[in-house]
């Protein structure tokens, strides 16, 4: 049972591309051009018949999607495609970069490359700090953005003579008035959105920040909710979550095809919060990048040394005290410096990475060597694939996907965390089973859910929505711990008991939270739990 992509989705169609264009033009920046997807895809699958996660009763199917839809009808927070978003809604797109990002231009045509969108500021001064830019024909450049609706708003708010505003490199508007003078490059996005504002109004909300400490006003309902009905909300947000995350992947298809879309969701989720934005940059180069093809021979060690060339992250000086370290090292730079010249305009910036808080074993350049054993291999979409059609039972389905995304023992990084650790005394694999999970419902299932639904598989999308609800539940973090503590109050920590349930937490925040504030004013979700516990539904979950 296979599924076949079309010819021009393919990620080796666009290394062929890249081929041609580094020979033609050898010291040209590559920015891959949009690709619509055809009417004609289709995922061929024999119909599957995949066994029921529980009919869920007493509950209206759609019942969340309802109360979702009326937080957003209060007039403040209603955008239409006449009207012109809000401040925050634009702040929302820039954060998550929702943008047809190989297609930027400032309003004077100069081509814009967004490397790191910068640290969303809830203070005073300009909205993202710390963004790292790359205008055409220049290095990167390191500085703030500002976000306005208009250009006019540059002076009308009195930027222009606030010295808080000095560092600001780019000053992104919903659109320009005509015969607008700009004093700084000035991007729009009204023509450069990557799906239709309403859409984008929906998955992204209007308000930011976390919720708050304290328990919410939903918290003593949710608790008195009957366990059927919770379980059932749960499920009908993560739904949605899941929709949410899948349109995002269609949208970025609709640009660059399914495959690559693939491997940028994959190496943004390598990136955790700290890193998203690098890793998704080198995985937006890879059709540079594997257009000359490693050799056959030590083609891992070829991807490493690439790609942690590029990423700019290939220490420059030997430990002196690590010689398997070292050695190593020694042999990236041998192969590096071969290929240098040719990658020499992409390589980032070390300032674009954070390294603050995170654990050794999720450091990037480890990351990046696990990402260089994927794509070394060569049917490895192929048996992600089989994976999907196969039949696992729902204990295994967590250990069959580690098996896929495991890489084999490296010579290296099995044994060290980073460049400077010292060797340990058993080797570590590359992916663990936390990671495995966060790849499944984020990444892999969202992606393969959405291509059955653009693909009209409906056999498919039924597998992919099953193992979505009955994957285990992932370990806290400290946003799923927040979000539970301010729902469920810690009292019911054990009715999240899938990953899907954990994703329906996060998705009511997002719905809800994010629309009021700490003392939860004027949010209606608690009494729409008072309504639905009135029906005390007696189906299990």
């Amino acid at each position: 049972m296979t599924l076949r992509f079309p010819p021009l989705l393919d990620l080796q169609s666009r290394r062929q591309t890249a081929v041609r264009l580094v020979h033609s033009r050898p010291r040209a920046i590559l920015v891959p051009g949009p690709c619509d997807l055809p009417h004609s895809v289709r995922l061929t699958l024999q119909k599957a018949q995949p066994k029921s996660n529980g009919k869920l009763s007493g509950m209206a199917p759609n019942l969340y999607a309802q109360w979702a839809a009326l937080a957003l009808v209060a007039p403040t927070l209603r955008e239409t495609e006449e009207a012109a978003p809000s401040e925050r809604l634009l702040q929302r797109i820039w954060h998550r970069q929702r943008l047809r990002r190989d297609q930027l231009r400032t309003l004077d045509g100069q081509k814009v490359r967004v490397l790191h969108p910068g640290f969303w500021n809830h203070e005073a001064g300009p909205d993202f700090r710390g963004a790292v830019l790359q205008f055409a024909g220049e290095l990167p450049r390191s500085g703030d953005v500002e976000i306005d609706l208009h250009t006019a708003g540059w002076r009308g708010h009195g930027h222009d003579r606030n010295p808080a505003y000095q560092n600001v490199i780019l000053h992104v508007v919903w659109e320009a008035e005509s015969n607008a003078s700009c004093a700084l490059p000035t991007l729009a996005l009204k023509p450069r959105l990557d799906a239709s504002l309403s859409e984008l109004s929906s998955s992204l909300g209007q308000e930011a920040g976390p919720p708050g400490l304290l328990a919410g006003q939903c918290s003593a309902p949710l608790r008195d909710l009957p366990e059927n009905l919770l379980c059932q909300v749960l499920r009908q947000a993560a739904l949605i979550r899941l929709q949410r995350k899948a349109s995002e992947f269609a949208a970025r298809a609709r640009q660059v095809g399914w495959e690559q879309a693939l491997w940028e969701g994959l190496f943004a989720a390598l990136g955790y919060k700290q890193n998203v934005w690098p890793m998704r940059r080198l995985a937006e180069l890879l059709p540079l990048l594997l257009a000359r093809d490693p050799q056959k021979r030590g083609a891992t060690f070829a991807l490493q040394a690439r790609l942690l060339g590029v990423s700019g992250l290939l220490p420059a000086d030997l430990t002196r005290a690590r010689p398997s370290a070292d050695n190593y090292l020694r042999r990236l730079w041998d192969h590096w410096w071969r290929e240098r010249e040719e990658f020499a305009d992409f390589i980032l910036p070390r300032q674009l990475w954070r390294f603050n808080g995170l654990r050794p074993a999720n450091h990037p350049q480890r990351r990046l060597a696990l990402a260089a054993h994927w794509l070394a291999v060569g049917n490895w979409r192929d048996n992600l694939e089989r994976w999907l059609t196969a039949k696992i039972p729902d204990p295994r389905l967590e250990h069959s996907l580690l098996a896929v995304l495991q890489a084999d023992r490296d010579e290296f990084w099995s044994w060290h965390w980073t460049f400077r650790s010292a060797r340990m005394a058993k080797p570590q694999p590359l992916l663990g089973a936390q990671r495995v999970t966060d790849l499944a419902v984020n990444v892999v299932l969202p992606w393969f859910w959405m291509r059955a639904v653009s693909g009209k598989n409906d056999a498919l999308r039924q597998i992919a929505e099953y193992r979505y609800f009955a994957w285990p539940r992932s370990q806290d973090n400290a946003v799923l711990r927040l979000a539970r503590l301010r729902l469920l109050g810690g009292s019911r920590a054990g009715s999240l008991r899938t990953a899907a349930m954990q994703q329906g937490v996060l998705q009511i925040v997002r719905d809800f939270c994010e629309h009021s504030n700490a003392l939860c004013e004027h949010c209606r979700f608690p009494e729409l739990v008072r309504s639905l516990a009135a029906a005390r539904a007696p189906s299990a979950c």
